[in-house]
């Protein structure tokens, strides 16, 4: 059996950390050896203790080696529409997205969008994320096959939409339940492949779909559900003219009975106390977008409230709403989203939310997002002085390095990524 041993500094979180002194909650090692046999890591030490017989060793120093980055919440079919100059989310979805989405029913698009996103992905470093599809299976079919030809960990699902929204992008409540279980059995724990229930939220959703939904989520409890949540003061304001009946825009999902710990709910901005309260006792995870809820004028996530309640946290890119692939992009429009809460982002707080934060998020943290014997080989290698400019910047310290990265990081800052223990970056044609 092969075995390859990356050489680099490591850094790994064993838990989320309480603040910069916080070194209990990572592994950081400054000389450090991570040994890959197939798909797996089998050891992670410091490289003068590691066993270099019949190994292949690749030195990545003096960068530094994370687990890959995980995007829990975007729409692979916007990938083509970013920047799209629009003042509000309701505008911005008739105007662009609506339109753009239409182009999927076309023969041959989706094989090419997928390409083009999960290139994307790679350059930026992010080996797993959650997608929401279009309405048309093959818009599914396309991401995943894609996903399993990369041997990527992926999470995506079907938009399911019944009303407003264009005809030509609407299901019903019986096909989208139809649709959405055949691709359940295509594709759900095929390769790497795993399956989100997803109706696109409840202005697109009538009372049978959501019906329907709660279907699919009893059948299927093995399966995540993903959806859109208080983004947006005129959305909610929809919302509750279309379910009087419920307390709140939380409360719609609460009575359809899509709440749980493997529900991704998107924005989670305008949360009052009751809401506040639901999402903690369902364990449902309120997804922080901050590229996408600045470009939109959405509103600014209060994270410091939702962690004292207890609810769970992920954060995301949401193209195309969202602005860049970048997680790291993402990071530092987080850390600015906070600061003009008055909240505080450490660096460390903040790569744990994009590795081990996020894969808890999903429940899948024994299988990636840290660096251990057993996890899936899925790595990213940074290069803080990767550019001009970021070589400008001197650092003396960890926290400062990645700081750095994250204020100053893109895609060139991405000196290799693998998936599975295969390199990915540095195979990409053109790059």
């Amino acid at each position: 059996m092969s075995r390859t041993i990356l050489r680099g500094r490591v850094l790994s979180f064993h838990r989320a950390p309480q603040d910069l002194d916080d070194t209990e909650s990572y592994l950081y090692l400054a000389d450090g050896a991570i040994s890959i046999e197939e798909d797996k890591v089998v050891a992670v030490g410091d490289f003068a203790s590691a066993d270099l017989a019949g190994a292949q060793v690749v030195d990545h120093r003096p960068n530094l080696i994370l687990p890959g980055f995980i995007d829990l919440h975007l729409h692979y079919v916007q990938s083509q529409m970013m920047a799209a100059y629009a003042g509000s989310l309701l505008e911005w979805l008739n105007t662009y997205t609506f339109i753009e989405e239409q182009k999927f029913s076309q023969q041959g698009h989706a094989d090419a969008v997928a390409v083009e996103f999960y290139d994307a992905l790679i350059r930026h470093g992010t080996t797993t994320a959650v997608a929401y599809c279009s309405s048309h299976p093959r818009s599914v079919d396309a991401f995943f096959a894609e996903a399993q030809c990369r041997n990527m960990l992926m999470v995506g699902g079907k938009v399911m939409m019944d009303r407003n929204a264009p005809e030509e992008l609407c299901d019903t409540a019986q096909s989208g339940y139809d649709d959405t279980k055949a691709l359940i059995a295509r594709w759900h724990g095929r390769g790497r492949g795993l399956y989100a229930i997803s109706p696109r939220f409840a202005i697109t959703s009538t009372p049978a779909q959501l019906e329907a939904s709660r279907a699919l989520v009893a059948e299927h409890p093995d399966c995540y559900v993903q959806t859109h949540l208080s983004e947006n003061d005129a959305e909610i304001s929809f919302s509750m003219e279309l379910y009087p009946n419920s307390p709140d825009y939380t409360g719609i999902y609460e009575d359809y009975g899509l709440l749980g710990p493997k529900t991704l709910l998107g924005h989670s901005i305008h949360l009052n106390h009751r809401e506040v309260g639901v999402l903690a006792e369902t364990g449902a995870v309120a997804v922080f977008c901050p590229t996408s809820n600045l470009f939109l004028g959405s509103g600014l996530f209060d994270r410091d409230r939702l962690m004292q309640n207890g609810v769970r946290i992920g954060i995301a890119t949401d193209i195309g709403g969202g602005t860049s692939v970048s997680m790291l992009r993402t990071l530092d429009e987080g850390y600015k989203v906070l600061q003009l809460r008055g909240q505080r982002l450490n660096p460390l707080a903040s790569f744990h939310m994009a590795t081990r934060g996020n894969a808890e998020a999903l429940g899948l943290q024994e299988t990636i997002g840290s660096i251990a014997p057993g996890r899936a080989a899925d790595l990213v290698v940074l290069d803080a002085r990767a550019t001009p400019t970021m070589r400008m910047r001197r650092f003396e310290t960890l926290i400062e390095e990645l700081f750095l990265l994250q204020t100053m990081g893109d895609d060139r800052a991405i000196a290799e990524v693998y998936v599975a223990g295969a390199r990915a970056k540095s195979t990409l044609g053109g790059l």
